[in-house]
């Protein structure tokens, strides 16, 4: 009695499916009192050994057996029948498989492995290599209680091995959507965006200095990294900051290191970005944004290739390319005295403008199609797809925010639509009104409503929405706009920063 709760403690303990295999395979053998073993499955080419215990059994283990040749396990597996065969004399044997091995088969017990279906899925062989074959007890009960242990034990083992092939599509899954991550790139095949690519290209065969500039959100930083994968500094790091989301004072410790003392908190050195990508590339997004005194030190990277850590008087040697990126004007914010005249120069010998999402409206419904398929991937759900009126309102629609609102959007919809389907009034809880923008010739005289009333265009706007529902979105679209600056985003609503702020706080608006 102690043999088969062995044998029950054997495969229920155990998850690793190589490690159960080789447990399940090991208690049939004791209770057989033989020394030879092997589990066969049903695979793409034929029959395929998974697990092979005994002397000399490593030439078994990973070998198939063709559908087209005689086997005992082909023959268990087919038919789903227990069978006794003895080697060398029935026509079933593949004899084949021992032709490595000393000492051979006598007889060969051979039990079929079921899923809860009933489907024979594999096959488990206990073979005798006594003289005379008289190791195996083949009394009738005994083999009856054998076949129902096997029964138990082929369960989990198929479980195990389901659930190893799962683990093993996940971790392809994660590879893919790493790799869709690392190499992502613009999306499109307007003449507009293939000739800021063909430009791209032809600026990574250079190591100059290259200023894109653009809207917030079309994609500046997508390019910059398009432009270090092409270039000879791939193998480096690809390094970004954004020269508007941080205090002055932290950003210059972010770029150019410091050293251990610096200041309060610095307890150890600490090297910046310049010095980390080394021999590769920097991305400075937003530098528009940059103050006034950093921007004389961005100069002496480009000028001398030197650095100087906070709290040295030493200078570094770096290499690196610099490329920024900004949606301002900067010969205006020269003309205001907001950006150094120089610097500008040295950032812009290579000039580079990304078209905003309007200016390239053949593009959105690749867009559109290539974040429903990425989100889809990423959440492990199923693909859904815009209806005709959908679509219709979307590839309508301006996009203010570029590529950047686009793929929110897209991440939006996926979560709060419930079938696969994305229907127009699906839309409302994006769109503050969820109707195709006309066309000039279709508009309505000034002061005109959508029904030839005034104010019928406001009402479609405004119409269900709440005071504070409208403050929301109105709050949401010049954080967004300015890339959640929030002092730019007040500064365009014309309130102070405090009052902004506490707006967002009453709104429960957070990043």
């Amino acid at each position: 009695m102690d043999k088969p709760f062995d044998f029950y403690r054997a495969v229920s303990e155990e998850l690793d499916p190589e490690r159960l295999q080789s447990k399940f395979l090991s208690a049939l053998l004791d209770l057989q009192n033989v020394e030879r073993g092997s589990l066969w499955v049903r695979s793409e080419k034929g029959y395929t050994c998974i697990e092979a215990v005994g002397a000399q059994s490593e030439s078994i283990k990973s070998m198939t057996i063709g559908f087209g040749q005689s086997s005992i396990v082909g023959w268990v597996i087919e038919n789903g029948k227990m069978t006794v065969a003895e080697a060398g004399k029935d026509a079933r044997h593949f004899w084949q498989a021992e032709r490595n091995i000393d000492i051979k088969s006598r007889l060969i017990l051979c039990f079929p492995l079921l899923l809860t279906s009933g489907e024979v899925y594999g096959a488990v062989q206990l073979i005798d290599t006594s003289a005379g074959g008289k190791s195996l007890n083949l009394e009738e009960g005994y083999l009856a209680l054998l076949q129902q242990l096997i029964d138990i034990g082929s369960i989990a083992l198929s479980n195990s091995l389901a659930f190893s092939r799962q683990a093993q599509e996940n971790r392809k899954l994660r590879q893919t959507l790493e790799a869709i991550s690392d190499r992502e790139s613009m999306v499109g095949r307007s003449a507009a965006l293939l000739a800021v690519r063909k430009r791209a290209g032809e600026y990574a065969r250079t190591d100059f200095p290259v200023l894109i500039t653009g809207e917030s959100g079309s994609g500046k930083e997508l390019l910059a990294r398009e432009i270090h994968r092409l270039s000879g500094r791939s193998g480096g790091a690809f390094l970004a900051q954004n020269c508007s989301c941080i205090p002055d004072s932290l950003l210059e410790s972010e770029l150019f290191g410091y050293e251990k003392g610096a200041f309060t908190g610095a307890l150890k050195a600490k090297p910046g970005l310049f010095e980390s990508a080394n021999e590769g590339t920097v991305f400075l997004d937003e530098i528009g944004d940059m103050p006034l005194p950093l921007q004389a030190k961005i100069l002496r990277v480009i000028q001398e290739g030197e650095i100087k850590p906070i709290g040295t008087s030493r200078s570094r040697k770096v290499n690196v390319r610099i490329i920024s990126a900004t949606n301002r004007d900067l010969q205006s914010e020269i003309g205001r005295e907001n950006f150094r005249e120089d610097l500008f120069y040295r950032l812009n010998v290579l000039p580079l403008r990304v078209p905003a999402l309007r200016e390239r409206p053949e593009d959105i419904g690749l867009l559109l199609e290539h974040f429903l398929s990425r989100e889809a991937l990423r959440l492990g759900t199923a693909r859904k797809r815009f209806s005709a009126e959908a679509l219709r309102f979307l590839l309508d629609y301006e996009w203010p925010g570029n590529v950047r609102e686009l793929e929110n959007f897209v991440k939006h919809i996926m979560v709060i639509t419930p079938g696969e389907i994305i229907a127009g009034e699906d839309l409302s809880h994006h769109f503050i009104c969820a109707a195709p923008r006309r066309a000039e010739e279709e508009k309505p005289a000034r002061g005109e409503g959508m029904n030839g009333a005034a104010g019928g265009a406001e009402a479609c706007m405004f119409d269900g929405c709440s005071w504070e529902e409208l403050e929301r979105r109105y709050v949401l679209h010049l954080l967004e706009k300015n890339r959640w600056h929030v002092t730019r985003a007040a500064k365009e609503a014309g309130v102070n920063r405090s009052t902004f702020d506490s707006r967002m706080k009453k709104l429960n608006i957070r990043k």
